[in-house]
């Protein structure tokens, strides 16, 4: 191996500081290339590597500052005391633009002046960075090095943060580059919060919308409020009206706090019965029991529940919803249930302390069948109802019957509209209610309170009990009936006469024209 000195500088197969000179010698950067040979510059210029396997070389006493290397091998040396090797040599050459230098000294300790140690006990990570990049991108960052109380520490503790989500936070701020997953876009955008950069907010906030679903929803819109989100709540809130069913129903539901729960109650647009919505409350009150260490019975139920309780609508449930499960829960009071029950069977009607608003949760166009192609006169009336029965071929909500008025002018009638699972023989909505007509033979909507949900290739039988004179009826009744969606979907409905007393009313006559429904 050939060594030579200049300037007291040992130089031998590697690369060089001179403690005195400040010159750096590697073999690496070749200025030209002459047969055999290399030459490079030494001195107070590039650092010089090895690229070329030459791994001797000679430095000529008449030119300081020329390198001519060899190609005859040499064994690697110890590093000769007092010397420093350099661990990136001349790394800018490679990258084209700013945008690449920057990136390149993401997590890198080259020229770092500041150290992060993030998390907590075991999962503590020391990340190296640059204050000056961490304050063109944040003005937190921007405060805590150069502000009138700057730390001066060259290590900072973040023990609130997790290492995953700062390090996502430092790549956005080095690179632009976003990069995150359903295991880490929670945490990042706390990150992004508590560093106060909302670009990185936005694409946290755009992942999450992307990927909401019913079953996460709950669990999602609890972040949103927490971290002040509104756009990504009200997205969260939009779903559950869709799907609230699947939403109730997901595991995350239960995990909600009290006042998101409350606020999801106190929506008119849940898409849900309300007995089932109940149900679900109760659920919930049992989870927060086991969090709050209290024994699961109905007193400590009703505590939990406390405002919540109150924005159930109890008045919108029918009466065998009621006595099925509310009235045997022990949530609600003595007082409460008996109220209810008076609220369901008698008129007037008592006060209740419960809204009987109903749930609007249907979106788009409002459709309806009519099932009779001719008017006739004198349909009379004497407290049996008027029934038929019907099946469709896909889930549709039913929001009111239409229905034939007086044959003598201006009326009023009182009514009463019922769906009936016809199998199961349970009612699954109802209305006592009225309408007026205006003795013409037109039809008259009579509404729901709610929309109630119909499922494909089930029975039902639509029910109407009529108060007042006798009315217009239909005649020449149609069997079948196909209502053709705008969207080219096609929905068919059947029509079957109800056995037993129905005041005479069957497919081809009666009572009962038309149904009002939404798809």
């Amino acid at each position: 191996m050939y060594t030579h000195s200049v300037n007291n500088l040992i130089i031998q197969n590697s690369a060089y500081k001179n403690p005195r000179g400040s010159c750096w010698l590697r073999i690496s950067e070749c200025t030209a290339k002459t047969g055999g040979d290399i030459m490079a510059k030494a001195g107070s210029g590039p650092i010089l590597g090895n690229e070329c396997g030459a791994n001797n070389f000679t430095i000529n006493e008449g030119q300081k500052n020329i390198v001519v290397a060899t190609g005859t091998p040499c064994a690697t040396n110890p590093l000769p005391q007092g010397l420093e090797r350099d661990p990136v040599y001349n790394w800018q050459a490679t990258k084209s633009s700013l945008k690449e230098r920057f990136a390149f000294l993401f997590n890198n300790e080259l020229l770092s002046d500041v150290k992060f140690l993030v998390g907590k006990g075991r999962q503590i990570q020391k990340i190296p960075s640059h204050k000056f990049v961490l304050a063109t991108g944040s003005a937190v960052f921007d405060a805590m090095f150069n502000g009138g109380m700057a730390t001066t520490a060259a290590e900072i503790d973040l023990p609130d943060v997790e290492p995953a989500a700062f390090l996502a936070l430092l790549r956005f701020l080095y690179s632009d580059e976003v990069q995150i997953g359903p295991e880490t876009v929670m945490t990042t955008l706390y990150t992004a919060k508590k560093y106060a950069v909302p670009a990185l907010e936005a694409h946290c906030v755009d992942f999450l919308t992307k990927h909401l679903r019913a079953d996460n929803a709950f669990m999602l819109l609890t972040q949103a409020r927490l971290f002040d989100e509104p756009q990504l709540a009200s997205l969260c809130l939009d779903t559950i009206d869709k799907s609230t069913v699947d939403a109730i129903s997901a595991e995350g539901f239960t995990d909600i706090d009290i006042d998101t729960l409350c606020a999801v109650l106190e929506r008119d647009t849940l898409s849900i019965r309300e007995s089932r919505l109940f149900g679900a409350a109760v659920r919930w009150a049992e989870a927060e029991c086991q969090r709050q260490q209290l024994a699961d019975n109905a007193e400590n139920k009703m505590k939990v529940l406390g405002k919540a309780l109150s924005l159930i609508r109890f008045p919108l449930m029918t009466v065998e919803e009621f006595a099925a499960g509310p009235a045997q829960a022990g949530i609600l009071s003595d007082r409460e249930v008996v109220n209810l029950f008076l609220h369901f069977t008698v008129n007037p009607k008592p006060h209740v302390d419960y809204t009987d608003r109903p749930r609007c949760c249907l979106r788009g166009r409002e459709c309806s069948v009519t099932r009779f192609q001719q008017v006739e006169s004198r349909w009379g009336y004497s407290g049996t109802s008027d029934r038929v029965r019907f099946t469709v071929n896909r889930r549709i909500s039913i929001v009111g019957l239409g229905l034939y008025g007086s044959i003598h002018g201006p009326t009023d009638y009182q009514v009463n509209i019922q769906i009936i699972d016809y199998e199961k023989n349970q009612t699954v909505g109802q209305n006592d209610t009225g309408f007026n007509c205006d003795g013409t033979s037109n039809i008259f909507r009579v509404m729901f309170k709610e929309a109630i949900e119909i499922l494909p290739n089930v029975c039902y039988t639509l029910c109407a009990t009529l108060k007042g004179p006798d009315s217009h009826y239909g005649t020449k009744g149609l069997k079948k009936i196909i209502y053709e969606l705008p969207t080219g979907g096609k929905t068919c409905f059947n029509f079957f006469s109800s056995p037993g007393n129905n005041n005479g009313t069957s497919v081809e006559d009666g009572q009962i024209p038309e149904i009002i429904f939404h798809t």
